[in-house]
């Protein structure tokens, strides 16, 4: 067994060095206990115990009623939104097939497939703002990575066009780490009344969207299989956050590496890789999540290496530094869009797998496809170096992506 420190490490809200972070993690084995903003879980960095852990019975992610420690930390948590909230993140056993099954129908393959216009519309309009910016150097997060998820999402949901800045704002606050408790509930305080307006919005003008649906689940199934008041909310939460953030960061985290390495970016213009095989290994190497909290342990649960997690201790899956773990890749550290295995965490694994997963490999591919043919001559504006990752021990990705879309200089022979 791996030494175990004496103390829970302390995971950095700030997220300035989470690869530094992710190796001392794994340098403790399989699982080590962790301080996450105040509350202490095991983080699970080896993918094979996380993988089984994930698809166990003895592993909820319904702390209402499997962690003793729910209601003190939910009074002062920065982070009790992620254990409160009462949808399929946070549903088990029944619960969670319930509500699943509720949500699936929006996110089907057909249904995927129908929006690959629509993504190409809005990328082809964000393309041609950019293309007339005047600003030689561009922040690509700001202009692309950003308003493309939200824009699908919104359409997806039926977020009224105006409304859709707003939910931008709140959204982003969810999954900074640097808040306060205090600030965290100013932020849910303002989400919750987003969440508010969009139902009534869709209550008065019913559409062929996911919210009108789910509305109509909330108000005419009388048999207890379709949603409580609370269920509806958190629920659009859930549908328009990890919708919404997640891609953002997957887009952003392609971009940066993708010009970062060059070599990598001529093998899909000599069609030796495809746009796909960039995504898949951007997932790996960056995924949009990097901690995710929480589970808990419904029973004590025995560890290859002899530590033993008690029931109703908290769980934290550590995909990022799981999908980096040496013994699961080659090389683990460097971005290869032509790696033989390109399995990876980024969407989870088990029956909380993202739902969301092809919608967000489409919009990703989607972009970079059409960005790159657009704009051959794309490069970073600033050193790789300078990139400032965002606050957060979640969320995965840059403050800024500033990029020039054309040479300014004389043209390389």
């Amino acid at each position: 067994m791996a030494a175990q420190p004496t103390k829970p490490i302390v995971l950095d809200p700030t997220g300035a060095d989470h690869h530094g972070e992710h190796r001392q993690l794994r340098a403790h084995g399989a699982a080590v206990r962790v301080d996450i903003l105040g509350v202490t879980a095991w983080s699970i960095t080896d993918p094979d115990v996380l993988k089984r852990l994930l698809k166990s019975k003895d592993v909820s992610k319904d702390g209402r009623a499997h962690w003793p420690d729910f209601q003190d930390v939910v009074q002062s948590w920065p982070l009790a939104l992620w254990v409160g909230v009462q949808n399929m993140f946070t549903a088990y056993g029944a619960d969670h097939r319930r509500l699943r099954r509720l949500v699936g129908p929006a996110l089907s393959a057909r249904r995927v497939d129908d929006l690959a216009g629509v993504v190409e519309m809005i990328v082809a309009t964000l393309l041609d703002d950019i293309e007339a910016l005047p600003e030689e150097v561009i922040d690509l997060r700001e202009h692309l990575a950003h308003p493309l998820p939200i824009a699908v999402i919104g359409h997806l949901m039926g977020v009224p066009a105006d409304q859709r800045e707003g939910f931008r704002a709140v959204v982003d606050g969810v999954f900074d780490t640097t808040l306060s408790a205090e600030e965290q509930e100013v932020n849910t305080s303002r989400l919750y009344a987003a969440l508010d307006g969009l139902i009534a919005a869709r209550r008065a003008e019913p559409g062929d969207d996911m919210t009108s649906l789910l509305i109509a689940a909330r108000d005419e199934e009388g048999d207890g299989g379709g949603l409580s008041g609370a269920e509806l909310r958190d629920t659009l939460l859930l549908m328009i956050s990890a919708g919404y953030e997640t891609t953002v960061n997957v887009i952003d985290q392609a971009l940066s590496l993708l010009l970062t390495h060059p070599e990598q970016l001529a093998h899909v213009r000599a069609g030796r890789a495809d746009w796909s095989d960039a995504v898949e290994e951007t997932l790996r190497l960056e995924p949009a999540v990097k901690h995710l909290p929480l589970r808990f342990a419904v029973a004590d649960i025995a560890l290859p290496d002899g530590q033993t997690i008690a029931r109703g201790e908290a769980i934290l899956a550590s995909y990022a530094a799981a999908n980096r773990h040496p013994g699961w890749h080659d090389d683990p550290d460097t971005f290869n869009i032509r790696r033989p295995a390109q399995d990876h965490l980024a969407f989870g694994h088990g029956i909380h797998f993202c739902l969301g997963a092809p919608l967000a490999r489409l919009e990703v591919a989607t972009s970079l496809r059409m960005l790159f043919t657009r704009f051959p001559e794309l490069h970073l504006a600033v050193p790789a170096d300078r990139l400032e990752p965002l606050g957060s021990l979640i969320s995965n990705g840059h403050q800024q992506l500033p990029v020039r879309c054309r040479l300014t200089g004389p043209r390389r022979p």
